[in-house]
């Protein structure tokens, strides 16, 4: 569960350090206190996808911590473990986020990405939000859920893996099959384009090399005139050359070297270069010689260049790229011209794929109606327990119309609710009443997570629309679900607030230019001035006092 939460610099909160506990935790506060962030800053910790305008004016950066105790969630510490990021029975989350919308995030202080962090926050927390109900709606969503709740997984991984088997093989099956139709044609067109590379010499191919030696044979005239100008200035010309300069410089200072000795060390580097620039003089003296004008290779040259840069623009790749096009046409060649044994072998595995995936998804849909007929009775007793005694809830389960395999299943799930007796059940789409809409959303989310093994669970003003002595059966439903592990629950009912364990109060500081947030655990006599609150009106009386002090009696006797 979560132990510890700690925040800095995150929106309106400052700084925040608060220990969490087993139970049911009420969070409460004014409205616009802050309650919202807190909330937010779970789902950045968890990997929520991070902005810049979450970190607090005038800050560097937001940091917010998680501390869990895995003591009793062995998936969790195996997921861990498996992934070289365990750490005894803790787990650390850490998330920061730069005033530049960078974010970085941590487990037991080991960089993860978020797609890591957001795998192993699944199996910590469980957040239902507000608009959960509109989520609900949603048939994936219903599917989804029933699975869950029928611990369904292991078979949906079963089918979802034979799909992909199948999907892939038929894939390419009708890929062939359409490629047959015109396979003679094809493997003509395939022949001659291969032919026409092949020409290029392509076991000797070198663009580079050659349009290397064709800039050398366009530009020959320019280079024997500057070539042999350089000669001249280097060595050849008497007067003027650079070898007779230096020749003359190490003669006088070897001169005044007598009378200096420390300039003999000059007059030997002068001697140096002298030998190098003679050098270098024969050496460009021997490459100008070696040096002809070829018509007939220019030719050649260009003949070469131009072929090879038409069939670049004809392929649409770079002239460097051709060898590399040629061996991915001879491929799609050796397919072509195999394609009739290919096609036979896939055949036989597409079909028995297929039979796999009957086999495996007529399972899953057993299981489902199986679960979905358990699913359909617990939330029907919670939803008539939650104001709406003549509702019924239904779960239908109903083959879909197309036999092609589907991911998840060849199943149609769809929640179904009848309000009144006597009227045909609806889709949860068509429920005409906001407030009742609400409760069953309520009672979905209870009922599924009962059996749930997240070790933590958020319920952000679920009860929403929702009042008077529903709002205490509401209250007393997240007490019991917190009876075996951790809820956290943000609402605005004093009844429902009055069934936690814990409350939790947040309250908001304009004192300072900037407004901040933070949160406290409140005691007995602060809880009861807290609901009293929550009960209304804007002088709280001695017998408003006496009714928050009544219901929290009655609240902390349920169990």
């Amino acid at each position: 569960m979560l132990v510890n939460l700690t925040i800095i610099d995150l929106a309106v909160v400052k700084s925040l350090d608060l220990d969490l506990a087993k139970g049911m935790s009420a969070l409460t506060g004014e409205t616009g206190a802050g309650k919202s962030i807190l909330l937010t800053a779970l789902g950045l910790a968890l990997g929520d996808r991070a902005d810049s305008g979450y970190v607090r004016p005038d800050c560097k950066r937001a940091e917010i911590n998680l501390e869990f105790d895995l003591t009793d969630v062995p998936l969790a510490q195996q997921w861990l473990k498996d992934h070289d990021l365990d750490d005894e029975e803790h787990c650390l989350i850490r998330r920061v986020v730069s005033d530049d919308g960078r974010s970085k995030a941590t487990i037991n202080n080991r960089p993860v990405t978020l797609q890591t962090l957001q795998e192993l926050s699944e199996k910590l927390v469980q957040i239902h939000g507000q608009h959960a109900h509109l989520t609900l709606l949603n048939t994936d969503e219903q599917r989804r859920l029933l699975d869950a709740f029928g611990k369904n997984q292991p078979l949906l991984d079963k089918v979802n893996d034979c799909y992909r088997q199948w999907h892939k093989a038929n894939k390419e099956l009708e890929n062939l099959n359409k490629a047959n139709t015109d396979q003679s044609q094809r493997e003509e067109f395939l022949r001659y384009q291969i032919e026409e590379l092949q020409h290029l010499d392509l076991q000797n191919y070198n663009y580079a090399a050659l349009s290397e030696e064709h800039d050398k044979l366009a530009n020959l005239e320019n280079i024997l005139i500057i070539g042999q100008r350089q000669i001249d200035s280097l060595y050849e010309n008497d007067q003027l050359s650079v070898n007779q300069m230096l020749n003359q410089s190490v003669s006088e200072i070897t001169q005044i070297a007598q009378y200096a000795p420390e300039l003999n060390a000059i007059s030997a580097m002068l001697s140096e270069a002298q030998i190098q620039t003679e050098e270098a003089a024969l050496e460009l003296r021997r490459f100008i010689k070696a040096q002809e004008a070829d018509p007939q290779r220019m030719s050649i040259l260009e003949n070469q260049i131009g072929i090879i840069q038409k069939l670049s623009r004809k392929h649409h790749v770079s002239p460097e790229e051709l060898p590399q096009l040629a061996e991915s046409l001879e491929r799609e060649l050796h397919g072509v011209t195999h394609s009739g044994e290919r096609i036979v072998a896939l055949t036989l595995q597409t079909e028995d794929l297929l039979k796999q995936y009957q086999q495996v998804a007529f399972e899953l849909s057993l299981v489902r109606r199986q679960q979905g007929t358990k699913l359909q009775q617990q939330i029907s007793v919670m939803v008539k327990e939650l104001g709406m005694p003549q509702g019924e809830f239904l779960v239908d389960c109903s083959a879909l119309a197309d036999n092609t395999p589907k991911l998840n299943g060849k199943d149609k799930i769809e929640f179904l609710v009848c309000a009144n007796p006597g009227l045909p059940p609806k889709p949860l789409s068509k429920v005409a009443s906001g407030g009742e809409l609400s409760r069953i959303s309520l009672a979905i989310q209870v009922t599924t997570s009962s059996d749930n093994t997240t070790p933590t669970m958020i319920f952000d003003e679920v009860d929403s629309g929702i009042g008077g002595g529903i709002a205490e059966i509401v209250g007393q439903k997240l007490r019991s679900l917190g009876l075996g592990r951790q809820v956290l629950c943000v609402t605005h009912l004093p009844q429902v607030a009055a069934q936690a364990h814990h409350h939790l109060y947040v309250e908001k500081n304009n004192q300072t230019d900037i407004t901040s947030s933070t949160v406290r655990l409140l005691a007995n006599e602060e809880r009861v001035e807290e609901i009293a609150r929550m009960l209304g009106g804007v002088t709280i009386t001695k017998n408003t006092r006496a009714h928050a002090r009544e219901m929290l009696t009655t609240g902390t006797k349920n169990q």
